[in-house]
């Protein structure tokens, strides 16, 4: 999948809804409203400005729904997580942006650190487990995905893959294993590295990795596209893609997630998520978007159209998924993934971006 950077702003009013009328039969089948949710009021007009680190395939078709059930025109910055932050950071004040709506945690770390964000209400916080929310209450998590090693079917079994993430730097890998070190959710991974096991053996994996001939992607789909033809072992990627192509596929592709057992750092569990800024000229139209995309049909899109995980209780996944709760995941605060910087520049130091 591809982002367009440094787009210039655009109205996604125009952009198509993958299956829709599937998705909207599902809503209505389901009959599941969050706990303690008002409905969204359908609004008269007005505009909302959304800075996009999230891929526009992925997120404009529920922006457009948001459009078309509100009223709110929606205009739609779209780039890379990091890229989009780094613009916000640049603006400052003068940010036209309403909210950040980012593919990882730590880049809305790194703004939240700037003090750009405002409060968001307990109400809207309170519809998501904690885990999965700034500690301050300045941004919330929308989606929930893991980390996993994708692996090739015909060639391994889980019994043939390794305790931890760790391992695959073993010279039996050689060659095998494929990584996208300029991916958000990759560089959120790193900086959960940082966290748990310091700079020094983040520096170290990444060293020992390239040297063991990991193979570099510009995204996470190509790496499941090369593990499923057989030209790869495995890769690190998010567990929803996998989905996606058996989706589109109409049945197995020769591939499967693997997660990381006892905890690991391979399994790290991150979130997509949406903050409001200080300056936003629309902060109203701005709270209604982050009520909709915490409904029922924003969490439903979510579940049956990306394959991540709602964060609301009571909505239903994907066929197949493992239980958020089943899954090993690293005791982290999410909170502290915030230096992207840092992070950014130990790639850099390591000749990876």
């Amino acid at each position: 999948m591809s982002y367009r950077v440094h787009g210039a702003i655009q109205d996604v009013g125009a952009a198509s809804l993958t299956r829709r009328s599937v998705l909207t039969g599902a809503v209505a089948a389901a009959g599941v409203v969050a706990a303690g949710r008002l409905p969204v009021l359908a609004q008269d007009g007005g505009e909302i400005t959304v800075y996009s680190g999230r891929n526009e395939n992925l997120i404009g078709p529920i922006l457009t729904q948001f459009q078309e059930a509100t009223g709110i025109t929606v205009n739609a910055r779209y780039g890379s997580t990091s890229e989009i932050a780094a613009t916000i950071l640049e603006e400052g004040a003068n940010s036209p942006a309403d909210v950040f709506l980012s593919q990882d945690a730590g880049a809305l770390g790194a703004v939240q650190a700037e003090g750009l964000f405002t409060q968001l209400p307990e109400a809207t916080l309170g519809l998501v487990d904690p885990r999965y929310n700034s500690a301050d209450g300045l941004w919330v998590g929308l989606t929930a995905r893991a980390r996993v090693l994708a692996y090739n079917t015909e060639e391994l079994t889980e019994a043939d893959l390794p305790a931890s993430v760790n391992d695959l730097t073993d010279a039996s890998w050689n060659g095998r294993i494929g990584w996208a070190p300029t991916n958000a959710s990759f560089q959120s991974f790193i900086t959960a590295y940082r966290v748990l096991e310091g700079e020094d053996a983040a520096k170290a994996w990444l060293e020992a990795m390239s040297a063991n001939g990991t193979v570099t992607f510009d995204g996470n789909g190509a790496i499941l596209q090369a593990v499923a033809d057989g030209e790869l072992s495995g890769g690190l990627i998010n567990h929803y893609y996998l989905y996606g192509a058996v989706a589109e596929a109409g049945g197995p592709i020769g591939a499967a997630n693997y997660y990381f057992p006892g905890g690991d750092i391979g399994s790290l569990v991150n979130v997509t998520g949406i903050g409001i800024l200080q300056t936003a000229p629309n902060a109203a139209n701005a709270q209604t978007l982050i009520d909709y995309l915490l409904g029922e049909e924003g969490q439903t899109y979510f579940a049956l159209e990306t394959s991540e995980y709602p964060v609301v209780a009571g909505i239903e996944t994907v066929e197949g998924l493992p239980a958020l709760e089943e899954i090993e995941a690293p005791d982290i605060d999410l909170s502290d993934l915030a230096d992207l910087q840092g992070t950014l520049e130990l790639l850099a130091e390591v000749g990876l971006v």
